[in-house]
């Protein structure tokens, strides 16, 4: 039984000395093994896994390896987990940890960063000067270090959440998608009441930032893009408007719903060169666009119209500066309904066909959550 040196763990929750994990094979290959429990140590927690939401970085990883770093990528590693928009129940602490108890649900941040560099002393550990490198106390989990696609997973206590009895396994899985859409809204200033706010792009951050920016009383909250049906839930989840660029100029409409000026905030969360130039030419003299969304090749863009009207732009990793925990507040009291976002559910064990439907977009898949619940509940009877 698993009782590691200096380790807390409960009764009530007995764990195996190994676990089930799925891990990369060849690239696009997973493949169910088993693997050790992972050890936690000082100021970690072990997390055993409830539910898992999918992101389109998850495909990637599993398509080309983890990234390392900002700049470049890891050796393809075939015993790696991915997986790191998860939450679960606290299994065991580290040595000395006593900011957590066991039994509690929590929901966690990807990036904990070495808390020794610049970056990270400036809060912007996301940006960690020594991202990709364990040894110097940097962890992504998912990313870097092995994630959630598994029955358990160590992380810092930095990284945790606290998540309500009322929010389900489901929704506490967006919180980190809710986290990086505040992120976003943060680094454009964060007081966004009363300003008027564009999101290009209606996939999951692009969502959730429409219902954190109505949150925080951003007005109008206008969202733009190609499909009628994600357009449509972005109404639900508080835009005043909606554009299908299929059908309308998004950059006329934006000024006419803006006295001619354009926004104050633009946050772009498609990636290609039409709409990043659409978000420059949107933004009023002055204003400031968020580039959420990661463009797979170089793109071009109107640098000039940006200087000759004093437009900020800026770009975001991730879910930094504890914009998770402000999400989770947010979430905690019904301000905005996540599960709009969640489409498909499957068991861990069938992760293979979640993973299709995320990447396919079968029947529209926006969110798709693999929960290990069950089997979980199964084991506790079995303990009692």
């Amino acid at each position: 039984m698993y009782q590691p040196p200096g380790v807390k763990t409960s009764p009530d929750l007995p764990i195996l000395d190994r676990m089930k994990a799925w891990v990369l094979g060849e690239p696009d290959q997973l493949l169910l093994r088993e693997k050790p429990v992972p050890v936690p140590s000082r100021a970690e927690v072990l997390i055993r896994i409830d539910a898992v939401a999918i992101c389109a970085t998850d495909l990637e990883i599993i398509h080309s390896g983890s990234p390392a770093s900002i700049g470049g990528g890891l050796p393809f590693n075939k015993n790696f987990t991915p997986g790191h928009e998860y939450m679960g129940t606290v299994a065991a602490l580290g040595p000395d940890v006593d900011e957590f108890e066991i039994g509690e649900r929590v929901s966690v941040e990807i990036h904990a960063g070495c808390g020794q560099c610049k970056r990270c002393r400036q809060g912007m550990y996301t940006s960690c000067l020594n991202y990709g490198k364990p040894e110097k106390g940097h962890r992504a989990n998912g990313f870097t270090t092995n994630g959630g696609f598994a029955e358990y997973a160590v992380n810092h206590i930095n990284t945790l959440a606290r998540v309500p009895d009322t929010m389900s396994d489901a929704e506490a899985t967006l919180v980190v998608t809710a986290g990086t859409s505040m992120y976003g809204l943060t680094e454009l200033g964060g007081l966004v009441a009363g300003e008027s706010v564009v999101v290009i792009g209606p996939g999951p951050i692009g969502l959730l930032a429409v219902a954190v920016a109505k949150a925080l009383g951003a007005r109008p909250v206008i969202l733009t893009g190609t499909r009628n049906g994600r357009l449509s839930i972005g109404r639900g989840l508080g835009a005043d408007r909606v554009i299908n660029i299929n059908d309308e100029d998004a950059v006329e409409v934006v000024k006419e719903l803006t006295g001619g000026v354009g926004a104050d905030y633009v946050v772009e969360c498609a990636g290609s060169e039409a709409t990043i130039n659409q978000a420059i030419h949107m933004t009023n003299r002055g204003g400031k666009i968020c580039l959420a969304a990661f463009p797979h090749d170089p793109v071009t863009m109107d640098i000039a119209h940006l200087v000759k009207n004093n437009i900020y732009a800026f770009g975001i990793r991730g879910e930094g500066r504890s914009a998770t925990r402000r999400a989770m507040a947010l979430m905690a009291e019904k301000r905005f309904d996540a599960t709009k976002i969640h489409t498909h559910t499957f068991p861990l064990a069938d992760l293979p066909t979640a993973l299709r439907y995320a990447r396919d977009r079968v029947e529209d898949a926006i969110k798709v959550v693999v929960t290990n619940r069950q089997a979980n509940a199964i084991a506790d009877a079995a303990a009692e």
